[in-house]
């Protein structure tokens, strides 16, 4: 069972708080809001979830680009795929890419 899934009480008013979803970085982060004073409690795994992901988003991986066969394969780090795995909860086998500017390629799970 999640803490969440009970009423919870402002501690400043005594008012039952609302469930409300907050986004930070295209981020989904679960959360309660006060309606009188406007305290709020985020949900603390899906704190530290994002916490992770900043974490990973202002980290550089140096990976090779090789040749493989009539292509280049760029590996992607393990510890990105942990991460993408712990929030998907299943990596597709397919990959969307698309070039976004003259030095700038993204992939998209």
């Amino acid at each position: 069972m999640d803490l969440f899934d009970n009423t919870i009480l402002c501690k400043n008013c005594d008012k039952k708080m609302e469930k409300i979803i907050l986004i930070k970085d295209g981020f989904k982060i679960r959360a309660v809001n006060c309606p009188s004073c406007s305290n709020k409690i985020l949900h603390p795994e899906d704190l530290r979830d994002y916490e992770q992901f900043k974490k990973m988003k202002d980290k550089q991986f140096k990976v090779k680009l090789r040749f493989v066969g009539n292509s280049y394969a760029v590996s992607i780090p393990k510890e990105i795929i942990d991460f993408l795995g712990e929030q998907e909860k299943e990596v597709n086998q397919m990959v969307n890419m698309c070039i976004e500017g003259i030095d700038h390629l993204s992939l998209h799970f």
